[in-house]
């Protein structure tokens, strides 16, 4: 793997800084990473194994933690094409394999880096590779608040890097997190879900309120930190904790790509957001509108989509019940899509399914949620059903799928 200079500054930032706290540790006292526990694997899962070294004393490093995620699905698919053809397949993957570190130091920064481990293309008829993949996230964070004071804010950060971007509350959601196998089509489009832009975003609190503002760049073909050659988006996201129950989260995008190169693939979108939580029953409900780029006109014109996503926990903590239904529409006839898991990705190449595009999708998914350990440990299982209309005519199918997920 070739290293670009930024990765080579970058490490030895991190080994300088080791460097410094190692011989600071000599002169100051260090708290143990990770406290002693009664000997429940679970509670030692859940309480951050990874922190190889904490010491807020240290003036030049404060933390350093080691971290990783894997991921583990399989599906069966059985549908129906445009043409009134039947198809179905079997799928294995390895979906997240991470490798993911954050470092604090010299009191107010700290950085984020995480690399994919895996490349696993086996749906799509290409290979499995392990080892450096690409990175994920890779950004940097000055504390403005710790440093400087803030007013009435009771945070204000900076960050600049490689982010996920944020567009819809399944996509605020950690993968570690979510609810369902797979976002809803709509989330994956709003999010770019290929993608890590580079961008820089001020992240700021105040009461029930929090937000963050962001300028990022078009460009969507760099390994690491990209440039800002190909055009911007303008970003503006905002939460409010209503009540203990209630939560609603605003998230708008306008994007100005130029040159080849465009992250996210359409001109603008907006997704209003609610979530209620009570006991052991919660709802997310998300409503988008947006305009697609000129770039087909057939793909084009305006789209909308609207997500009901109900939960319960059967045993409290342990077994969680989903239900989510999903409508997406466009003006054009291909102006939405499916996700590509795993409606599109069939291996019979007989098979019609427009690329998995047309002006109105349809998705109803069940599922259990079995937490061993909480999200650190849980098993996944669900059947969806997708009904999508194209210009050649209806594709139809069933997903029945299961998935292994922990992290540390």
């Amino acid at each position: 793997m070739q290293i670009t200079q930024s990765i080579k500054q970058t490490l030895y930032l991190t080994l300088a800084l080791q460097g410094s706290a190692m011989a600071g540790s000599e002169l100051l006292a260090v708290t143990p990473a990770n406290p002693t526990n009664s000997g429940d694997w679970c509670e030692w899962l859940q309480d951050k194994p990874g922190m190889l070294y904490k010491n807020k004393e240290n003036p030049f490093l404060q933390s350093f933690h080691l971290g990783g995620r894997f991921q583990y699905q399989a599906a069966y698919l059985d549908g129906e094409d445009v043409n009134g053809r039947n198809f179905n397949d079997t799928y294995d993957e390895y979906r997240r394999v991470r490798i993911e570190t954050k470092t604090e130091f010299l009191k107010y920064f700290s950085a984020k880096i995480g690399i994919n481990a895996v490349a696993d293309d086996r749906r799509s008829a290409g290979d499995l590779d392990w080892g450096y993949s690409d990175f994920d996230e890779a950004y940097f964070t000055f504390d403005i608040k710790k440093s400087f004071g803030a007013g009435p804010l009771d945070a204000l950060k900076i960050n600049y890097g490689r982010f996920k971007f944020n567009m819809t509350e399944e996509v605020h959601m950690s993968s570690k997190e979510i609810y369902t196998l797979e976002r809803s089509a709509i989330a994956n489009k709003l999010y770019g879900a290929n993608n890590r832009p580079t961008g820089v975003t001020l992240d700021a609190e105040m009461g029930k309120w929090s937000g963050t503002l962001g300028l990022f760049s078009g460009e969507d073909d760099s390994e690491f930190i990209g440039g800002w050659n190909d055009g911007l988006a303008y970003y503006i996201s905002a939460a409010y904790a209503h009540s203990e129950q209630w939560r609603f989260i605003f998230d708008f995008v306008q994007n100005d790509p130029s040159g080849e190169d465009d992250f996210l693939g359409y001109d603008w979108a907006t997704a209003a957001n609610a979530v209620y939580e009570q006991d052991r029953f919660g709802a997310l409900a998300t409503l988008a509108l947006g305009e697609n780029n000129d770039e087909a006109p057939e793909r084009g014109g305006s789209f909308h989509a609207l997500v009901i996503m109900p939960w319960y926990w059967v045993v409290e903590d342990k077994l969680q019940a989903v239900v989510q239904y999903q409508y997406a529409g466009s003006s054009q006839g291909e102006g939405i899509r499916t996700n590509s898991r795993y409606v599109r990705s069939t291996h019979d190449t007989g098979v019609d399914t427009n690329s998995g595009r047309g002006d109105a999708l349809h998705t109803l998914y069940t599922g259990l949620n079995y937490h061993i350990c909480g999200d650190h440990l849980k098993i996944m299982a669900g059947v969806e059903y997708s009904a999508l209309e194209t210009p050649k005519g209806d594709v139809n199918a069933l997903t029945y799928s299961v998935a292994f997920r922990t992290f540390f």
